[in-house]
């Protein structure tokens, strides 16, 4: 008698790839998050950079508003990469779908709220960063205002295909 074929529960090699390949670009953000973490981004490092470009711009300026040019720059980057991590985490979690599901936004958004906060904790570790609780809920805002985007977008999209 001839053996019946089975099927495996879990997939193929070739499938398991497949359903990875949305993933790859979270992933490497995630990495690009993490090493931006390190010492070697601190404010003050990135202010040994910043100062003189900005003071090269304007001469007038005092080392307190530098400080605090300097300061509102990590900031507007901390918003930044979380809005374009979520917008590559809900692309993993889509599977490069095009649509939206809210469950695949919310997801997308626990996640990156949940990197964020490993992320400040990663920064406990190093000398010169402290983990902020305010700048976790900053990078959760960013995620927030990249899923309202999201849905605001494939909600125009699906508007616009409709006509």
């Amino acid at each position: 008698m001839a053996k019946r074929p089975t099927l495996s529960r879990f997939p193929t090699g070739q499938i398991a790839l497949n359903n990875l390949r949305p993933w790859w670009p979270a992933l490497v953000w995630a990495v690009i998050i993490f090493v931006l973490s390190t010492d070697a981004f601190s404010a003050t490092n990135t202010g040994q950079i910043l100062g003189p470009i900005l003071g090269w711009l304007d001469p007038e300026s005092t080392p307190e508003q530098l400080e605090f040019i300097n300061f509102c720059i990590r900031k507007c980057a901390h918003f930044t990469e979380y809005f374009i991590f979520y917008l590559l985490v809900y692309r993993g979690v889509s599977g490069a779908r095009m649509f939206w599901r809210t469950s695949w936004g919310l997801g997308a958004w626990f996640i990156v709220a949940a990197y964020s906060v490993l992320d400040e904790f990663h920064q406990s570790f190093t000398l010169s960063r402290t983990a902020s609780p305010w700048d976790s809920l900053l990078d959760s805002v960013a995620a927030l205002a990249a899923l309202l985007v999201v849905r605001v977008w494939f909600r125009f999209l699906g508007a616009h295909r409709a006509k």
